[in-house]
């Protein structure tokens, strides 16, 4: 009897490799579990734009799975298209932290359904953003008044070092928001209480499961909700330290050695 019956990966960092790809052996050892009964949720801070490139991958399309973009705050039953969880930023919190961002020089990102929006199209930082998703960048002069569409999430981009402070800052100026860094230079922010853990639970409670069912794999900040959620929480070798210490099993491989294959194997397929 399978115990993990949901497969909960994250992509950059864990199921892709350095290079933004998907190995063979990730592939093929998924589509095994599978077949055996395994469903997978691909968890990402990504929009769902830039996850479903990694779902045709793994055969999504026809083997069905979910899509959980923007870190938790849309999910997708990727083999039916039925939307099942949606919450955005309400304008007016897209109007502050706009305005905020501007204030302290950082910055930021809103998602239409195609399209990255930014007043800083040439940072280094909004261009790695548009590449890991395949998205084209639309500059802006003023990008609260341009953002006229519903966006799950902004995104405030910098140097490490700045963002670290930036984050202190905007949690404090934010206590009705999720904040938290994907990256060491992507800041992340959300409507309250969006995070892996939390969407992930909505999901096994339409289809009768518990965290029990889930193994969850992971490497970022972003990741340490699901990985503290999940019956078996997997850490890649490349994971922040924090979500090692989390995890109920920190992999001896990293993303470029299918850690997330071997642990599948290991947990899912019981080998």
């Amino acid at each position: 009897m399978m115990q993990y019956k949901f497969i909960a990966l994250d992509i950059d960092g864990t199921l892709a490799n350095s290079q933004k790809q998907i190995s063979e052996k990730n592939k093929a050892v998924l589509a095994e579990a599978v077949s055996k009964g395994a469903s997978i949720a691909l968890v990402s801070g990504r929009p769902t734009f830039g996850i479903e490139p990694t779902a045709k991958a793994l055969g999504m399309d026809k083997t069905g799975g979910f899509i959980l973009s923007f870190n938790g705050a849309k999910i997708i039953n990727y083999g039916t298209g039925e939307v099942l969880y949606q919450n955005v930023l309400s304008k007016q919190d897209v109007q502050a932290i706009c305005a905020q961002a501007a204030a302290l020089g950082v910055p930021a990102i809103t998602y239409s359904n195609e399209a990255l929006y930014s007043t800083s199209a040439q940072s280094i930082y909004v261009q790695k953003e548009a590449a890991i998703n395949q998205m084209p960048v639309v500059e802006v002069a003023n990008l609260a008044e341009a953002t006229t569409f519903d966006t799950p999430k902004c995104l405030l981009v910098d140097d490490p070092e700045k963002l670290v402070q930036v984050e202190a800052y905007m949690k404090e100026k934010f206590p009705n928001l999720s904040i938290y860094r994907s990256e060491p230079y992507f800041l992340e922010i959300m409507p309250q209480g969006i995070d892996k853990a939390f969407s992930l639970n909505i999901l096994l409670q339409r289809y009768g499961l518990t965290a029990q069912n889930l193994m969850a794999c992971g490497d970022g900040f972003n990741d340490l909700s699901m990985i503290q959620y999940a019956g078996m929480g997997v850490a890649m070798q490349n994971a922040q330290p924090v979500v090692k210490e989390a995890a109920n099993y920190v992999s001896p491989y990293t993303n470029d050695e299918d850690a997330v294959a071997l642990a599948v194997e290991k947990f899912v397929l019981g080998r």
